[in-house]
């Protein structure tokens, strides 16, 4: 209930927008809404006419409420001319009219039809559109899963009010509803308690018309007395088509009522405003949730016959059919950009973005580049085909192979292909980015390195001086050009596979990186956009109990806002043409970043941007006034003599100063992480020290991070309390007082100060992301969760992720996937943890207890990951209410004993423990062996139907299913629905 109640007089209701004067040819339009409120919230509709705010949610129309049966009714009254259009939208408010909540999805569209008479009543009954209402209204539903329901072509809608009379004593009911999940060969009828919904009778009911965007709707006059009507909406079936084997179905007639109580409208007797027609907008047909599953793994982890050397795009359609022969309707990546800056392996992590539009030359396959490749370079490329097909990826050859054999194509054809209009076309479409990411990458090579702070007078960027690079007069553009050729052939390659697995009815979902490069094109081009003295990186958890550093600079999201975010939309804009779902790598940063100085290697003293600090004046109060003694690393003897044992005195030297009696500070050449590094790397006494170079490292970084609080570089009155403070020897050494107040603001700092700054930031960024393209976006929410993380992500309909051996619920061990939300993906291990065969090989106690706890044996378990236990697994998730189950190919690979024979370490993608971990493995069957396999392809495919998940017929098995289950027009013969 709203802080007015529901007692104020009913005249308010009735009062006219005073910026509207009020017609000889006006209509009353009455909107309807139910929603519960909380006391100070109250409902208001903004839309695009003056009568609603003109978009200005400060000046809509306030709905008031009241109760009608067991439901909080809000409504509202304006009058509009006949043939009034508009689009609005409900927003939950608080006494300020500031926006708490907002309806998800499109806006909503009124036309008032201009056969309706004037000073007649409309009334519009809306149901509340949640964001997760509208998810499977994304192109990987509409454009793939359920392409066939764009056969359908729409039909005028409002048609029927051009020809029908309406009497005193009935009203014209309009029923609508969205069915995103229909295919063609189907219908959309609704069936009633009266006469003209059939009196229950399927085969006299209402039949509706398609008017596009995934809506259906008929109207129908219904005489006063008659209300209330009950009703619930069907699909009927020209034959049973296996997508819908979700649905409660009548197989002997190929109807399907959808679920959960009856509709009813009713007229509202309290008041002499009774309407003419109703508007119906009943939201979404009601069914059993949709699921489905998928396959993940890197593109670069894919081997073929054909591969050279590494996963290559067109090798996509070979996964698709085996995705599809297995029963999987969703393939997953990860990020596929160009991330070719230091030109070593260290360029094989694939989150360091080079550039986030261009795609990765590693995928190209070089024999698809032409037709008329010489024999001596095909020659070539099966001899470097044999050379590189090893157990694992070698990033620096393949990449040294695949552009420099793409280079000789690249001078036998190049005039031909730089002038033909497909690629005249390409070039103009994309030019904002391409050519940028060409003179980048000319730029690299001639100087030999991406740092562009390195490159004179091209330091700063500027389009003059782009211009100049990359004309057509210069004796280097031959080099721009096969820039350019790389990346029209990579577009036109992963463009065939995209629209290959579209028509395979495959969903294939790509990565959105955190970061970028600070050597990036994007830093080069756009460098107000990025804090360039920061680095991001994630708190100690799960994965790393030191934290992470991943070196990007963190965004200046102040300077991003100023354009609407037009560098992420543009990013967003680009993925949709070839993806139709996308993972947000590391959703937390668009709710804050934990934020580090560019001179820390590790992860561990950072903080989250933006936050709240303490502050000087705040700390003080609390009595705590020694600042220096806080912030400065806190350094005795004692502490010396435990690290580094008979060695102390020797490391004190090179490293330390003694500032007073058994106290320690850092030398000024030493007094950061990478000047620690760069000093051990220098350091002539090595063979004086007792411990390896690595341990003493370590043992260094230990002493620089023992610190409570973190002083603001920025503003020094600011200060942030360090990370897990307890753990250091500095905060254990304070007094009393200290350590109360300390750990009551660092709990506070971590788990309650910032949750609604948090959440006003994700609010402004994330939405801007979200309808930048059609694509589903599932948000990878591990780590370190803020309370005001999950319930955004619900309100903005953004899928989670949910590994079972990192729950998100406090104090649980291993996740449980039958309790898990709808709104999920869910997966047994992913990219960047060990897979399920290594991870039970890990650790024994822990295995026990899983093997004890979830699969409920009281035995002792086996010490390798049988295929049973990964049947069991795998079946376990597949039965989850998760929207999604998506499986690591490494993980499926399990099912069979004949594939177990790798090491199950050697499995692993990522080990984010390391900064310099190589990510290189490959599979070791090749695709072509798994499409082969019949067998392994009945394992899978028996699990994903046994589960209840949708999953993607063959084309020769839906033309049996077709042929066996064809019906005619269902004939009910008068049987009752209820």
């Amino acid at each position: 209930m709203n802080s007015r109640g529901s007692k104020e007089p009913r005249e308010s209701c009735e009062m006219v927008n005073s910026g509207l004067k009020k017609s000889w040819s006006s209509v009353v339009v009455i909107f309807r809404i139910p929603y519960y409120t909380e006391w100070g919230q109250s409902l208001l509709i903004c839309g695009s006419e003056p009568v609603l705010g003109s978009g200005n949610v400060k000046l809509g129309l306030s709905l008031i409420p009241i109760h009608q049966g067991e439901e909080l009714i809000w409504h509202g009254k304006i009058s509009v001319p006949i043939g009034f259009k508009c689009q609005y939208c409900y927003y939950l408010v608080d006494d300020r009219r500031n926006i708490l909540r907002w309806e998800g999805g499109k806006k909503r569209e009124l036309s008032i039809p201009e056969a309706i008479k004037e000073g007649k009543v409309v009334e519009i009954h809306d149901l509340w559109q949640t964001a997760s209402e509208t998810l499977f209204l994304k192109s990987a539903f509409q454009n793939v899963i359920f392409a066939g329901g764009q056969c359908l072509k729409p039909q005028s809608p409002f048609e029927s009010y051009q020809k029908k009379e309406v009497g005193e004593d009935s009203i014209d009911v309009l029923f609508k509803i969205s069915c995103p999940t229909i295919e063609d060969g189907t219908s959309v009828y609704v069936t009633g308690n009266v006469f003209q919904l059939g009196q229950w009778r399927v085969e006299d009911g209402l039949r509706l018309s398609y008017i596009g965007q995934s809506v259906w709707e008929a109207s129908s006059v219904i005489r006063k007395i008659d209300f209330p009507i009950k009703y619930p909406f069907l699909l009927v079936y020209s034959y049973l088509n296996p997508t819908y084997k979700y649905y409660q179905k009548c197989k002997e007639t190929g109807a399907s009522m959808e679920i959960g109580p009856y509709r009813e409208v009713a007229l509202d007797m309290t008041t002499n405003t009774v309407p003419s027609y109703i508007y119906l907008s009943d939201g979404s047909f009601r069914a059993t949730p949709w699921r489905g599953s998928g396959v993940a793994i890197p593109m670069f982890s894919v081997k073929t016959n054909d591969g050279l050397g590494v996963g290559e795009f067109l090798d996509l359609k070979l996964l698709v059919d085996w995705a599809v022969d297995s029963g999987f309707h969703l393939v997953q990546l990860l990020p596929i950009n160009d991330t070719s800056v230091h030109g070593m392996w260290w360029d094989s992590y694939p989150y360091s973005s080079l550039s986030v539009f261009a795609l990765h030359p590693l995928y190209l396959r070089i024999q698809a580049l032409s037709e008329n490749i010489p024999e001596d370079v095909k020659q070539e490329i099966l001899m470097e085909k044999e050379r590189l097909d090893g157990t694992d990826l070698d990033y620096e050859a393949t990449m040294a192979t695949k552009l420099g054999i793409a280079k000789k194509i690249f001078n036998l054809e190049k005039n031909e292909i730089l002038n033909c209009s497909a690629f005249i076309a390409f070039l103009c479409d994309n030019e904002e980015w391409l050519k940028p990411y060409a003179a980048f990458c000319f730029l690299r090579d001639f100087f030999g390195t991406s740092d562009h702070s390195q490159w004179g007078c091209f330091a700063q960027y500027s389009k003059d001086k782009l211009e100049k690079i990359i004309s057509n007069d210069s004796l280097h553009y031959d080099v721009i050009c096969f820039h350019y050729y790389i990346q029209f052939h990579l577009h036109l390659q992963l463009s065939e596979a995209a629209a290959y697995a579209s028509r395979k009815r495959v969903v294939l979902k790509g990565d959105l990186p955190i970061g970028v490069d600070g050597n990036s094109v994007d830093t080069w081009v756009y460098p107000n956009l990025f804090r360039m003295n920061t680095s991001t990186g994630a708190p100690p958890d799960y994965f790393d109990k030191n934290g992470q550093n991943w070196g990007f600079p963190t965004y200046n999201w102040e300077e991003m806002s100023k354009d609407n975010y037009a560098w992420w939309r543009a990013r967003l804009t680009q993925m949709a043409k070839y993806f139709s779902a996308y993972r947000i790598d590391h959703i937390l940063g668009f709710f804050r970043i934990w934020e580090l100085p560019d001179h820390a290697a590790t992860g561990l003293v950072g903080k989250f941007r933006p936050s709240i600090a303490l502050s000087k004046e705040e700390l003080e109060k609390e009595g705590i006034w020694d600042f220096d003694r806080l912030t400065r690393p806190y350094i005795r003897q004692n502490m010396l003599q435990d690290k580094f044992g008979s060695s102390w005195a020797i490391i004190a030297s090179i490293f330390l100063n003694e500032y007073a009696k058994e106290f320690y500070e850092f030398k000024e050449d030493c007094n950061t992480e990478k000047k620690i590094i760069v000093k051990l790397g220098m350091s002539s006494e090595k063979s004086l020290w007792v411990n390896s170079e690595s341990e003493i490292r370590r043992s260094l970084f230990d002493l620089l991070q023992n610190i409570v609080l973190i002083r603001d570089v920025e503003e020094q009155r600011k200060f942030y309390p360090r990370f897990n403070l307890e753990d250091t020897s500095s905060y254990q050494d304070l007094d009393d007082h200290s350590k109360y107040v300390l750990k009551r603001l660092y709990y506070d700092y971590y788990f309650h100060r910032q949750e609604d700054l948090w959440r006003q930031n994700a609010l402004k960024t994330l939405p801007v992301l979200l309808s930048s393209s059609d694509m589903l976006a599932c948000g990878e929410d591990l780590g370190l969760i803020p309370s005001c993380v999950h319930p955004v992500m619900k309100e903005l309909g953004l899928i989670g992720l949910r590994i079972q051996r990192m729950p998100s619920e406090p104090g649980v061990e291993f996740g449980i996937p039958s309790q898990y939300n709808y709104e999920t993906v869910c997966a047994p291990s992913c990219h960047d943890s060990s897979t399920l065969r290594a991870w039970w090989e890990e650790d024994g106690e822990r295995r026990l207890r899983f093997f004890n706890d979830v699969l409920g044996s009281n035995e002792e378990p086996p010490p390798h990951c049988t295929p049973e236990i990964v049947h069991f697994v795998i079946q376990q998730h597949l039965q989850s209410p998760s929207m999604w189950a998506i499986f690591p190919l490494q993980d499926l690979l399990a099912l069979k004993e004949e594939y177990t024979s790798r090491p199950a370490k050697e499995e692993t993608i990522n080990d984010p423990t390391n900064p310099r971990h190589y990510w290189r493995y490959r599979l070791h069957v090749p695709l072509e062996s798994l499409l082969r396999d019949e067998d392994f392809k009945t394992t899978i495919r028996d699990l994903v139907i046994g589960s209840g998940r949708s999953y993607p017929s063959s084309e020769a098995e839906q033309q049996l299913e077709n042929i066996g289950e064809k019906i005619s027009t269902i004939q009910l013969n008068g049987a009752s629905l209820v």
